[in-house]
């Protein structure tokens, strides 16, 4: 079995793959500080809930993390409680996907492995839009090529600036509201997060499209996804594991086995 990791800089997410299915998988809040024995505690807890443990079933581990200090982390709690090295994704790892950008270095390994798994599943030209802490879009070629992409605030991000600098403003909860014109403050505010993000990824999709040739299958993603996705006119597919998804392929890639 393999253990997929996925550091983002709100929330880490875990699967466990048996073969090519996603057995089961958790969701943590990410804490930069958390030391290796730390992490060996909170993963040990979730893999018992499954009957599974550190010297049982798991065979493998891949990581994309985008905080360093979990990286690091990550990489000691792997070696000293599993006793074998995991594959991460960075630099010198190998994904089969070119990335033609001014500097790959600066290419997040969650950008690689989601446009990974979107070409794999749904070919090129495509987009991945992943709802996390940011907003990102990547653009995958037709010959399956990480293009670039674009990086925007994230709904929660863009709602906790809102709140901060508005004293009067009430916090909401992300749930969308009755109708696009909001009949009290509250309404209001969820519809200009809600559709006022949906507006922004349909018309980002719109001009990378033109971009691409004029048409692209755009993917969706990341934790808010679920929450946005039926207010957007341009997505095609919503898959919420697709990061985990692409971390089994690089794993394969690298070791050149299955799970």
């Amino acid at each position: 079995m393999l253990l997929a990791i996925d550091v983002g800089n709100t929330a880490t997410v875990l699967g466990v793959y048996q073969g090519k299915e996603l057995a089961w998988h958790w969701r943590l809040a990410t804490r930069g500080e958390r030391t290796a024995d730390e992490l060996a505690l909170l993963f040990g807890g979730f893999l018992e809930q499954k009957g599974l443990s550190f010297s049982r079933q798991i065979s493998g581990v891949a990581i994309a993390s985008v905080v360093p200090d979990q990286t690091k982390a990550l990489r000691e709690m792997v070696e000293n409680y599993f006793h074998f090295p995991p594959v991460v994704v960075e630099p010198g790892t190998r994904t089969g996907i070119a990335i033609a950008t001014d500097n790959p270095k600066e290419v997040g390994a969650d950008r690689i492995v989601n446009a990974l798994a979107a070409f794999e599943a749904f070919g090129g030209p495509c987009v991945v839009v992943d709802f996390g802490t940011a907003t990102t879009y990547d653009a995958v070629s037709e010959r399956g090529e990480y293009l670039g992409g674009a990086i925007a605030p994230g709904i929660q991000v863009s709602a906790a600036g809102l709140f901060s600098a508005a004293a009067r403003l009430p916090r909401v909860e992300l749930n969308p509201p009755r109708s696009v014109i909001g009949k009290n403050t509250v309404e209001s505010l969820q519809s200009g997060l809600l559709h006022g993000a949906a507006a922004e990824v349909d018309g980002m999709v719109e001009r990378m499209q033109k971009e691409l040739g004029g048409h692209a299958t755009v993917v969706a993603t990341g934790g808010l996804a679920g929450t946005v996705v039926p207010l957007c006119q341009s997505i095609d597919h919503h898959d919420p594991w697709l990061t985990l998804e692409g971390l089994r392929l690089v794993y394969e890639r690298n070791t050149g086995r299955d799970v």
